[in-house]
């Protein structure tokens, strides 16, 4: 917090604000000379509607609360492919090692959205699985490929003399894992882990093109129907920036809280 106090920092700060107004503003005379007739308070009910005694979630709110139940689910998915996949390549199979390159090689040279149309179109008939469970498995695997490579990083970032001194305990491969290295491992893979959960969020805007009624796919029906074109997409926008800000905070909690244990 001290950084904060400095009178550099406060001049930053004062100027990045500044630099915001004068962007907001030229923006909004920039939309006002082409004609566009603003209407913020159009916005407010697709956010949520008032009730007697209380309040009923807009299309926007229940398109949100679809993204983070996508964004969770998926997230979980993704740690246990990319541990399985990061274990895969680090097991010293010929088998194993060529699955999991296999898989990170195909998922990263890929566009997500291809991505998203081959499970869709592709294996959810063969499979027969939903939009809703399309779309997650999409994303699980997509996110899975990095989450594997940063688990694997993180293993290999463990010193060589820990897995000499376990095994010199007479400690199985299993047991050196799970008593020696992945505790290690965890604290140094958790901040990366979670910035990609940041980028989940952001991709998982995708999901949309399959008809799932998420925040991106609300916005887009709502512009439909009420020509709010500015004022749902700004709120939408707004809306994730917000999402990803209170992760990003979260990725700044976990370093420090990580730093002092180490400290």
């Amino acid at each position: 917090m001290q950084l904060f106090l400095r009178p550099a920092n406060l001049i930053q700060i004062i100027s990045f604000f500044i630099l915001l107004v004068l962007l907001g503003s030229g923006f909004y005379s920039g939309a006002e000379n082409l004609g566009y007739n603003w209407q913020w308070f159009r916005v407010v009910k697709f956010f949520y509607q008032p009730l007697d005694g209380g309040f009923a979630p807009g299309p926007l709110l229940q398109g949100l609360n679809v993204t983070i139940q996508i964004v969770l689910i998926s997230l979980v998915f993704s740690l246990v492919i990319g541990g399985v996949t990061a274990l895969l390549r680090l097991s010293g199979s010929l088998v194993g090692s060529l699955i999991g390159y296999g898989y990170l090689e195909t998922i990263r040279n890929t566009p997500l959205l291809v991505q998203v149309f081959v499970v869709y179109f592709v294996l959810a008939p063969v499979c027969g699985i939903g939009r809703f469970a399309s779309a997650i498995l999409a994303l699980s695997l997509f996110e899975g490929a990095y989450a594997a490579e940063i688990i694997r990083a993180g293993i290999l970032a463990i010193p060589r003399g820990q897995w000499d001194a376990a095994r010199a305990l007479g400690m199985s491969p299993r047991h050196c894992y799970r008593y020696i290295i992945l505790p290690q491992a965890i604290s140094k893979v958790i901040p990366p882990l979670t910035s990609q959960s940041i980028s989940l969020v952001k991709d998982s805007a995708l999901v949309s093109t399959i008809a799932i009624y998420d925040l991106t796919m609300q916005g887009q029906q709502i512009v439909a129907e009420t020509f709010l074109t500015f004022e749902i997409w700004i709120s939408v926008a707004l809306v994730y920036l917000l999402l990803t800000l209170s992760m990003s905070g979260l990725v700044r909690l976990l370093e420090w809280s990580l730093v002092d244990q180490k400290s």
